[in-house]
């Protein structure tokens, strides 16, 4: 693992494209799938978390030819899944096993889900549970929470799932697997939580429609191929967005993000704050919002960061906590204790890392309070081998005096391996 040295930036300023959204590629790759037809993929996501998704559809018969950031899918329609020669290897990615688990449920073969070290120790009894209880054979590690999971296919028919707690993996997981289920299908969400699953099934045909927080599959659920154009990543745009917040001089136009307005929990906080982002060219491509987001500095005041909006900015909240350093007076996050079950203990992995460089923060039992603003000095950092937390540490350094090491830091591959490379860019 390589460890990085950063010190603080001076200015930031320019135009910048990110690579394609994680969470979208994901999608694209298992729709395209089991369409019927070739799909390409355009600008599809560099995460090797990403890579993963591919390989087990490939695993599972389906050709896939990468050309640099464009894939081409030749789908094989719902039913024509092949079982796999081996084990389904996700590596890192909570995603490629949760939404396999959904995709796979209603198949006539059997396959086993395994995953790195990190991946096994991640729950998976919130997928297992709602499949299970629709008719899914699927079994883990561990009373049925961890990985390896092994999926015995068979023949679903009615599904109907009320989520606890909000999730779209879940919610995504369920609705795949209706995708092949004989009878109604319908999943309630306590609050909306990610789209992206819904519009790109609408996108490719499939009979979806919502009322209110309940979403319904009508009776056509082959999807069709495509041509998807994948937005840059918002979560890997909000480490930018925070150095143009941050670092005095300059605007930064960070072209083509997704604006999908159940992944932009971090503008409306960022803008409470009193953050200068003005959205430009806002537009639907492939049926995601996408608009270029343009960000200057700006002096930030502290706010209170909980309830409906968590599930909106779950991924930010490392990142927030290092904003918060920045802002006048006290930052409080509360109801995200999702935090404590992603690639790290992220809540922690950020506080603690925080105080090293001289941040007043304090872990809660479901987030943190941090007191600012707050001059941040270097020091040496974990990264916890968790790619966010390296990233948020990196907007640290960028903003701390002196140099800061942060330990493991090419973890940043799992979502955006050309993440220290960007940053130079505007730099």
């Amino acid at each position: 693992m390589a460890d990085v040295r950063v010190s603080k930036l001076h200015t930031v300023n320019g135009e910048i494209s990110l690579p394609g959204d994680k969470s979208v590629s994901h999608r694209a790759a298992m729709l395209a799938s089991i369409a019927h037809g070739t799909s390409i993929i355009k600008n599809f996501s560099t995460a090797i978390d990403c890579q993963s998704t591919l390989d087990c559809m490939r695993q599972l018969g389906v050709a896939i030819h990468r050309d640099i950031n464009n894939i081409h899918v030749r789908g094989k329609g719902l039913r024509a899944l092949s079982k796999p020669g081996d084990v389904l290897n996700c590596g890192n990615s909570g995603t490629t096993m949760r939404l396999l688990c959904g995709l796979l449920a209603g198949q006539d073969f059997s396959a086993k889900l395994t995953g790195d070290a990190s991946l096994s120790r991640r729950p998976m009894d919130r997928i297992i549970k709602p499949l299970v209880n629709n008719g899914a054979d699927i079994t883990g590690e561990k009373d049925n929470r961890f990985a390896p999971l092994t999926i015995n296919g068979k023949a679903l028919n009615n599904i109907h799932y009320e989520l606890p707690v909000a999730s779209s993996q879940v919610k995504s997981a369920v609705l795949l697997a209706g995708l092949y289920a004989g009878g109604a299908v319908s999943v309630v969400e306590p609050v909306k939580t990610r789209d992206h699953t819904e519009r790109m099934l609408d996108y490719c045909g499939v009979d979806i429609s919502r009322d209110g927080n309940v979403i319904t599959l009508g009776e056509n659920r082959q999807p069709g191929a495509r041509e998807f154009v994948v937005p840059g990543d918002i979560s890997s745009a909000a480490f930018l967005i925070a150095l143009g917040l941050l670092i005095p001089g300059g605007a930064l136009c960070i072209k083509d993000v997704g604006i999908n307005p159940t992944r932009t929990g971090l503008l409306t906080v960022l803008e409470k704050m009193g953050a200068d982002i003005r959205i430009d060219n806002e537009r639907l491509v492939s049926n995601e919002p996408v608009g270029n987001l343009i960000v200057r500095n700006a002096k930030l005041r502290a706010v209170d960061i909980g309830g409906a909006l968590i599930p909106k900015l779950i991924d930010e909240l490392p990142l927030l906590a290092v904003i918060a350093t920045q802002a006048q007076g006290r930052t409080v996050v509360h109801d995200a204790l999702e935090l404590r079950v992603k690639e790290s203990d992220r809540i922690a992995a950020i506080v603690a890392e925080l105080k090293k460089m001289g941040a007043s923060i304090e872990e809660t039992g479901d987030g943190f309070i941090v007191d600012g603003p707050t001059p941040l000095k270097g020091a040496e950092c974990s990264s916890y081998n968790d790619h966010r937390i390296a990233m948020a540490l990196s907007v640290a350094g960028w903003t701390a005096d002196g140099e800061t090491v942060i330990k493991d830091a090419d973890c940043v591959g799992i979502s955006c391996p050309e993440f220290f490379d960007l940053v130079g860019s505007v730099t």
